[in-house]
């Protein structure tokens, strides 16, 4: 226990940042249609969630492009502007090329406080340029190598309509330009995760069609003293820039188990490592799914609360009363002179915004790649499709200073609106969310079953009039969010109606509020606290309470 408790306090040293993301990464082979699909919670609290755009242009020569730290927005330099730029919506461009991330920190002494490129601008540079996942390796890396990479370890999921892969960076140390760095493909038929710990360890340096690096990656590990093997083969990225520990697993890695625990055979044999007690056995980078995966089975998983796993957290103390899946921040807490932890599942309260990237290579790029998006938790909100090729994007995914931003509240904000349901659900999670669920299934469900007849409009018009369908998908897009939108207020308003007060007001079958005979409300359900709760206050006050 003693070792498990030291091991947690390297937390604050450099393994994880309390901003933590997740992604799930699917091969083409491995989905149900084809598709390569990609997610990302960006986790951070106090993010205001926001739709990153970028309109594509052509540059003339000796323009340059400001950079700004993505985490903190501070100006960090320029460099110079791509003749050519396209595209951006959200995490994907028009190309159907999409990046995400989760920071695993690593070796504080790596960080290049002198660097331009942090991991936001990296990201979203090479969206702007790459016109496919290998392409933006070559930018990423290549732009690091020219201006110094500014930020921690960072793991990317690069993909688009045809490959997978994940891109693991780590910087040199201040004022050394360049990074050390891992590029893996992603088997077509396999799957992938990363939760902010590095997942990369020993790799085939022989294997050129898929994987890359940086060539002094182990020349630099053997001058720093984290790499002392004989064989250069048996170098492990991973052990070198990011070694594990309890709080690497426990917090990261688990979340990576629960995903392959979701899809794949086997994972009981990992349930030793995914506590943090077994860190020698190792879960693999990728595996095989034990069937088709689809693009709603990823956004469920980005739903994920260890739901029948060890590690649910919805059927202890932590959880109150109605059985909240969520918990406080900070991850860590005290108790006299011992410190605890929560569970970090992958679905939290501080995701900003959630991203699934569906891209195909059996349709042309502006219909095949499809944003899913939302700006809150996504198991606290419903998605929204927006297409990679519209000429605008939904308002209310945007931050407009003053307007909707960190400390502005709007009632057109997707992120305002959904966060003031979700912060209603919390703390009667086991009486509001079926509420919720319902909204969200009904809408994905009409959104999932129109599209494919929409597409195969598109692709017929698209043919003759490319500008016509761009149109058309762009109403679509939008038309699409502000139905959300709507069902949303209608959603806030129910629950507020139904659930007054702690008690819950009749409905019919229909779900709409029934009446007396006199015309006033039903008298209302008033259920208290569930029978487990009420047991839990006897125990602890004894007869305090006790009729007599």
């Amino acid at each position: 226990m003693k070792k498990i408790i030291l091991s947690i306090a390297l937390l604050l040293n450099c393994f994880v940042k309390i901003d933590a993301c997740s992604n799930i990464i699917v091969g083409k082979a491995a989905s149900a249609d084809g598709s390569v699909i990609v997610s990302y919670n960006a986790d951070s609290y106090g993010m205001y969630g926001n739709m990153h755009r970028h309109i594509g242009s052509t540059h003339k020569k000796g323009e340059m492009r400001k950079i700004y730290d993505w985490d903190t927005n501070k100006y960090l330099g320029e460099i110079a502007q791509a003749t050519k730029t396209y595209n951006v919506v959200g995490q994907m461009n028009e190309n159907q090329v999409s990046i995400t991330e989760t920071t695993f920190g690593g070796r504080s002494e790596l960080a290049d406080s002198t660097g331009i490129m942090d991991y936001g601008s990296l990201i979203y540079v090479a969206l702007e340029r790459a016109t496919s996942a290998r392409d933006a390796i070559k930018i990423m890396t290549g732009l690091v190598a020219e201006y110094g990479y500014f930020s921690e370890g960072e793991s990317f999921s690069i993909c688009d309509k045809n490959e997978a892969w994940i891109m693991e960076m780590i910087g040199k140390g201040p004022g050394n330009k360049g990074a050390n760095w891992v590029a893996i493909r992603i088997p077509d038929d396999c799957i992938c995760a990363h939760a902010n710990q590095s997942r990369i360890t020993k790799f085939n340096m022989k294997d050129k069609e898929n994987v890359m690096y940086s060539k002094d990656i182990v020349k630099f590990a053997r001058s720093k003293g984290y790499f002392t093997g004989k064989k250069d083969a048996d170098f492990s990225f991973r052990d070198a820039f990011a070694p594990n520990d309890f709080s690497a697993v426990r917090y990261c890695d688990t979340r990576a188990w629960s995903v392959f625990n979701r899809f794949c055979d086997g994972m009981d044999k990992y349930i030793e490592y995914a506590k943090g007690n077994d860190l020698s056995n190792n879960m693999p980078l990728y595996m095989k799914p034990n069937r088709k995966i689809t693009v709603r089975d990823v956004m469920n998983g980005m739903r994920d609360h260890y739901e029948g796993t060890p590690f649910d957290i919805q059927n202890e103390l932590g959880a109150g009363p109605y059985n909240m899946p969520y918990r406080p921040s900070p991850l860590e807490w005290k108790v006299d002179d011992k410190k605890y932890f929560n569970e970090r599942p992958i679905s939290t309260q501080q995701t900003s915004f959630c991203f699934v990237g569906q891209m195909r290579n059996n349709l042309p790029d502006a219909i095949g790649g499809v944003v899913w998006w939302t700006n809150d938790d996504p198991n606290m909100a419903a998605f929204t499709p927006i297409y990679c090729s519209v000429t605008d994007v939904p308002a209310c995914y945007l931050r407009q200073e003053g307007v909707q931003d960190d400390v502005t509240f709007s009632w057109e904000s997707a992120f305002w609106l959904e966060n003031t349901v979700s912060n209603m659900v919390y703390p009667y999670y086991s009486k509001i969310f079926p509420d919720l669920q319902k909204v969200q299934k009904d809408i994905e469900d009409k959104e999932f079953a129109e599209m494919a007849d929409f597409e195969k409009k598109m692709a017929t018009l698209y043919t003759s009039n490319q500008s016509s369908a761009k149109n058309q998908m762009t109403d679509y897009s939008n038309k699409k969010a502000n139905d959300m939108m709507n069902s949303w207020k209608q959603l806030f308003q129910y629950i507020v109606v139904k659930h007054n007060d702690m008690v819950v007001k009749k409905t019919d079958e229909k779900g709409n509020f029934t009446k007396t005979k006199y015309g006033l409300a039903t008298p209302p359900q008033r259920d208290g606290y569930p029978d487990a709760f009420k047991k839990a206050i006897v125990n602890q006050e004894g007869e305090k309470y006790l009729m007599k």
